[in-house]
């Protein structure tokens, strides 16, 4: 199973199915959400909401299933039971778990393509067994609920607007874990919407990281999101050059424009290829 959704993947409340079609046009992947974004009373409707806009035989949704990640409630839950429920009169498979803690929890979806929100402290000490299972396809991380699960109070300083070391650690460790088991890494949701500075530089630092995409909360920080993803024209010229550098080389270490290339230098070229999609 592989992940091949992003860079911009935008949460769309479950109980408002008018904003479905609006959150796709402006996303590369819609998540629809059933968990945080929808009102305990208004779980069902939400999910009546998601049936009602398949088409009369269940096979023909308004939302492209290829494109379409629904967030379900927390494993163990009666809210969870119900999603599934639900989610089998559906043609969508790729499927978000919120607060994603165990191995035994992702058994639970076996049939459908997980991406394990790792948002407790539990989570993010299991993210990396999570992320070895055969059904995970990525992995995502969750500032607010993660310090809320801590007791804290806030995930970012109040100073410079950064993440607090532990939120750091958070981050790092999703990251990793998703890697190590070539699996897919999505940020974190930036929450201050009006600030689309601050987010090009939260997502361009994931972008240079090794995260493959960023959840937004608004339709107004995808063009953010995509940007920072997106490498300049210098980035890319510079990229070819140097692989036809490689190419011409011949050999596994070399100097170019005095500089020593390497294995890991080549990869980072490809991958500034990749993000521009070539």
């Amino acid at each position: 199973m592989s992940f091949l959704m992003g860079p911009a993947l935008l949460f769309c409340p479950a109980d408002r199915p008018e904003r479905y079609q609006k959150a796709a046009e402006r996303s590369d992947a819609v998540i629809v959400d059933l968990e945080d974004a929808v009102a305990p009373a208004d779980k069902q409707r939400a999910r009546g909401a998601i049936l009602a806009q398949l088409g009369s035989t269940g096979d023909v949704p308004e939302l492209d299933p290829s494109r379409t990640i629904i967030r379900v409630n927390p494993a163990g839950t009666e809210e969870f039971e119900k999603d599934l429920h639900c989610l089998k009169h559906t043609p969508y498979r790729h499927v978000m778990l919120a607060k994603a803690e165990s191995v035994a929890q992702l058994k639970e979806l076996d049939g459908y393509s997980v991406i394990a929100l790792c948002e407790t402290a539990a989570g993010i000490l299991n993210a990396a067994a999570i992320a070895a299972e055969p059904n995970v396809v990525g992995l995502m991380w969750g500032a607010e609920d993660l310090l809320a699960s801590l007791g804290g109070t806030s995930s970012r300083t109040d100073d410079d607007g950064g993440y607090r070391a532990v939120a750091l650690h958070a981050r790092s460790t999703v990251l990793l874990a998703a890697k190590a088991f070539g699996k897919e890494a999505i940020d974190s949701v930036y929450v201050n919407i009006p600030d689309l500075d601050g987010l090009a530089v939260e997502a361009g630092d994931a972008a240079a990281s090794g995260f493959g995409s960023k959840a937004c909360i608004h339709p107004n920080q995808v063009a953010a999101v995509r940007g920072a993803y997106a490498p300049s024209e210098a980035d890319v010229a510079a990229a070819t050059e140097l692989l036809h550098a490689a190419a011409g080389a011949g050999t596994g270490v070399f100097q170019y424009k005095g500089k020593m290339i390497d294995g890991p230098i080549l990869k980072h070229a490809e991958s500034t290829l990749r993000r521009a999609g070539g």
